[in-house]
């Protein structure tokens, strides 16, 4: 039977939470982590979740997400992508919750934490094999959008240094694909696209035989996205 009016539908809209859920990359010493605390749910008691709230009515989704990643870490300068919703009708031990996931990538050289809460701090994301709610699921396709999003295009720039080595642009990928790369195809690959600067450099002080060093041509990029190939292993 159709509702007779506009107050009688909203009143029939069925009550439903909705959370956001923040999960943080971040790169140090050619390993990809991830930010996490401890959750305070008694139910999932010492275990890891990411770091999310309860949407508040009055707030956008994505709004809520820079609250909570202000609030928690005291971090203002991260931008975050929006990835994906979950909506399992039993993900939440409290009830039917839709929680609504977003993920960055930074150099946790940059980015110092001013929060430590609730025992917040860097993990390997390797390391990781359990944790609260379905977050290890949340952080699981976060990671795979992660790894789509950096052979389609150039981010993982900005996790180097202003001069870098192609040992260290390997390093990079391998810590994010989480798999080891043919030397020399890699370097193939980018000498196609002809994107990078050669500084006409070499590495200083390194326990290695020194590389040339090299910065990304970032103006040439932005005139012609299409150079950029994707890098597919």
């Amino acid at each position: 039977m159709p509702l007779k009016n506009g107050a009688a539908l909203v009143a029939e809209y069925p009550k439903m939470p909705v959370t956001v859920d923040c999960v943080i990359f971040g790169f140090d010493d050619n390993e990809l982590k991830v930010l996490l605390i401890r959750s305070d749910l008694e139910k999932y008691q010492g275990m890891w979740s990411l770091l999310g709230d309860v949407v508040n009515d009055t707030e956008e989704i994505d709004a809520a997400a820079y609250r909570v990643l202000d609030q928690r870490t005291g971090m203002t300068d991260i931008y975050l992508d929006q990835v994906k919703a979950f909506s399992h009708p039993k993900r939440h031990p409290g009830g039917r919750v839709i929680t609504v996931a977003y993920c960055s990538l930074l150099n946790i050289k940059h980015h110092s934490l001013q929060i430590t809460e609730n025992e917040l701090h860097w993990h390997n994301v390797s390391s990781i094999t359990e944790m609260a709610f379905d977050h290890k699921e949340i952080l699981d396709t976060c990671h795979e959008w992660l790894q789509k999003m950096i052979q389609e295009h150039p981010l993982g720039f900005n996790l180097l240094p202003d001069k870098f080595s192609l040992r260290e642009l390997q390093n990079l990928y391998e810590a994010i694909l989480g798999i080891q790369l043919d030397r020399r195809n890699f370097r193939k690959k980018f000498a196609t696209m002809d994107l990078l600067i050669d500084l006409d450099e070499m590495e200083q002080d390194v326990p290695h035989r020194p590389g040339k060093l090299y910065k990304f041509n970032f103006e040439k990029y932005n005139k012609s996205p299409r150079k950029w190939i994707g890098i597919d292993f």
